[in-house]
């Protein structure tokens, strides 16, 4: 601090500076469209294709960042990176206001891996700008429903697990994760991107699928890094195996078609 006419000198003090490195969270989450049962695992369809972006696909989906999340990205060794290590997609986390937590505080985009751990775009550790305290955790995914944290959890410098994967997790609202085996998944198919997972009617998340290919020979494919794409493997498909549709259906029952089911995020 300096002005242009001194007024009064003193002698010099020591001052101590204590620096944070920000509160730590490690999540683990699986993804219900790439979740293999029989591994126990998920697939890395996106990564074998080399379609896994280098950059944060949020910040242009328009989901909402702060306490300096939005931009992250990922160096060109991590996302070569094979085995229960390789990265399958870019996920969100969310810190929320412990008394309020529809607000978000802080974010940070991460990926995860094929064995559910939520790492930085390095393959560390994931760190949020803030101090130690309460909040709700939130995981989210550009086309599955997100989920919470039922009560704040406290965070601090030093690593907190917070398993999502797990059924002893209490989530926000009800089933907000869906049961695959012995693990919970986050429910895929939400293609519309607008927290309900619709088969048939308006914004339904099945037609946008369609379009994807053409808009009429229900055969076609396409392939690319695609919202439409439900199961993540690097191709967009209406019918067949494999398809992006079908899980859709059974996700909201599979048998009504008119069922909906609402993503538990306030």
């Amino acid at each position: 601090v300096s002005t242009n006419n001194v007024e009064k000198e003193s002698a010099r003090t020591m001052v101590t500076a204590t620096v944070h490195q920000g509160v730590s969270a490690d999540v683990r989450v699986f993804l219900d469209g790439p979740f293999n049962t029989l591994s126990g695992k998920m697939n890395d369809g996106l990564r074998a294709a080399a379609l896994v972006p280098a950059s944060e696909p949020f910040t242009a989906l328009g989901f909402t960042h702060a306490a300096g999340g939005g931009g992250e990205t990922a160096t060109p060794a991590f996302l070569q990176t094979t085995g229960n290590d390789a990265p399958v997609d870019w996920v969100l986390l969310e810190l929320r206001n412990s008394g309020n937590p529809a607000q978000v505080v802080a974010t940070r985009s991460a990926l995860v891996t094929r064995s559910g751990n939520v790492v930085s775009g390095s393959g560390g550790e994931v760190r949020f700008g803030m101090l130690d305290g309460n909040f709700h955790l939130a995981v989210r995914h550009r086309n599955h429903h997100g989920c919470m944290t039922a009560a704040p959890i406290q965070l601090t410098e030093g690593s907190t697990v917070v398993d999502f994967t797990a059924p002893s997790t209490p989530t926000h609202g009800a089933d907000a994760r869906k049961a695959n085996g012995s693990v919970m998944t986050l429910w895929s198919g939400n293609v519309h991107r607008d927290g309900f997972l619709k088969y048939v009617g308006n914004d339904n998340d099945r037609d946008p699928i369609l379009e994807a290919i053409g808009g009429s020979i229900p055969t076609n494919t396409a392939s690319g890094y695609m919202m439409q794409d439900v199961n993540l493997d690097g191709m967009v498909k209406y019918v067949g195996d494999a398809n992006d549709r079908d899980p859709i259906l059974v996700n909201i029952g599979g048998t009504v078609p008119t069922d909906v089911k609402v993503e538990q995020l306030p």
